[in-house]
């Protein structure tokens, strides 16, 4: 691969989207997210995971966007309820290894548990971390971003407007995230 092979926009049809929790406790996030994916991507799926095999299986099985709503402990990793782990490293391996473009944690974290797990440099994905949901601000924060690659725009260039729209130095209402474009070249339709 080339340098300029980072800036080459590479275009995904039939975007494949799972919403998925570990646990029920994150159902209305996971309901409002899925509604906003299901008009863009109409075949998005959701599902609730009782194990962490099950989010590590998920992972691999070659989704474009996964969204997942799972704790991420002070390590960085995520437990479920025997006490069963997967790393974020781990995750993030099985994802860019499957071949997922977009992986986004749509709950509320400490950034410290983030820091810990999800170490982001040189991997070839695009990664959303939430610190605050801000409420529905997130749902409607991603029905922008993806309006804009809808049009046509990369997810760089989608991320950037849609978190600081022109004339705003400063977005209240955007929710808080530490994000990673090491993907952000791609175009999810």
């Amino acid at each position: 691969m080339g340098i300029f092979d980072s800036f080459r926009k590479e275009e995904v049809a039939g975007t494949k989207v799972l919403v998925g929790q570990l646990s029920t406790k994150f159902a209305e996030e996971v309901k409002a997210d899925l509604r906003v994916y299901k008009r863009f991507y109409p075949a998005a799926s959701s599902a609730t995971f009782t194990s962490v095999a099950e989010v590590r299986g998920a992972a691999s099985h070659q989704y474009d966007v996964l969204h997942l709503f799972c704790d991420v402990g002070a390590d960085g990793a995520i437990t479920d309820a025997s006490g069963d782990r997967l790393t974020g490293a781990e995750l993030l391996k099985t994802s860019v290894d499957s071949g997922v473009k977009l992986l986004w944690i749509g709950n509320d974290n400490p950034q410290e548990a983030y820091d810990a797990g999800f170490k982001t440099k040189g991997l070839k994905i695009n990664v959303v971390l939430t610190l605050r949901r801000l409420g529905s601000n997130t749902s409607l924060f991603l029905d922008s971003l993806l309006t804009k690659m809808q049009a046509g725009e990369t997810l760089s260039k989608a991320w950037s407007v849609a978190s600081q729209p022109e004339g705003k130095s400063v977005q209240p209402d955007v929710p808080h995230t530490v994000s990673s474009l090491g993907r952000g070249a791609v175009v999810l339709r």
